[in-house]
């Protein structure tokens, strides 16, 4: 089982707000730990709301009852969701600041691609900051959800992820990509959630700068 297991941040009777490492699946997955089953040896019953890839650490939405996964699933696919990454590149992006959009389509090695269409397309606003050691750390506010998002943004940037070697980045130790804060509706109440990457080279950005500053 690859490193930390998952953290449960906060459980109410209709949720879990998971804290998932990298390397853990959302569901089942012959070659990897899957969060929920890791929930079911518990005890709990666990219906997905989203999904975080296997490589991506940080938030991840867990609904505990039909209901609950009912209501909070619609929230996803009417992009009522807030959702916002934390990436890191050590290559510089074609601009600083501004939005990535386009369809996708599968693409050769598992891989998508953007594409100039706009019939269905994916929608990610982005800014960047300079980092230590030549690296550039990104902040990514994903509008829609769609498989490889993130990573085909960045890409496309000219500034693919830091570990990303599907789409061209610079091996390293992970893929650096981190589920930063989700803000979501549920029963009238507007309610946000952040969890801080635990990996060296996150804690520094976060150490010296607020993402949320330029």
């Amino acid at each position: 089982m690859p490193g930390p297991e998952p953290t449960i941040l906060t459980a109410t009777d209709a949720y879990f707000v998971i804290v998932k490492p990298t390397g853990w699946t959302v569901q089942r997955d012959a070659q990897a730990p899957s969060v929920l089953e890791w929930l079911n040896d518990q005890g709990h019953t666990a219906f997905p709301v989203h999904r975080l890839d296997k490589p991506t650490s940080g938030l991840l939405l867990v609904a505990r009852t039909t209901e609950a996964n009912r209501a909070l699933s619609l929230g996803f696919a009417e992009g009522r969701v807030e959702k916002t990454y934390l990436a890191i590149s050590d290559r510089r992006p074609r601009k600083k600041q501004g939005w990535v959009r386009g369809d996708m389509a599968p693409s050769r090695r598992s891989q998508w691609k953007l594409l100039r269409e706009q019939n269905n397309p994916a929608i990610t606003r982005f800014r960047s900051v300079s980092l230590d050691d030549g690296e550039r750390g990104f902040v990514l506010y994903p509008k829609t959800g769609k498989t490889h998002q993130l990573r085909v943004a960045l890409k496309s940037l000219g500034s693919p992820m830091l570990g990303d070697t599907l789409y061209g980045g610079t091996p390293a130790d992970r893929l650096y990509l981190h589920a930063w804060r989700l803000a979501f509706d549920f029963e009238g109440e507007r309610l946000s959630y952040q969890a801080d990457p635990i990996d060296d080279k996150f804690t520094r950005w976060l150490s010296h700068s607020s993402p949320d500053k330029d």
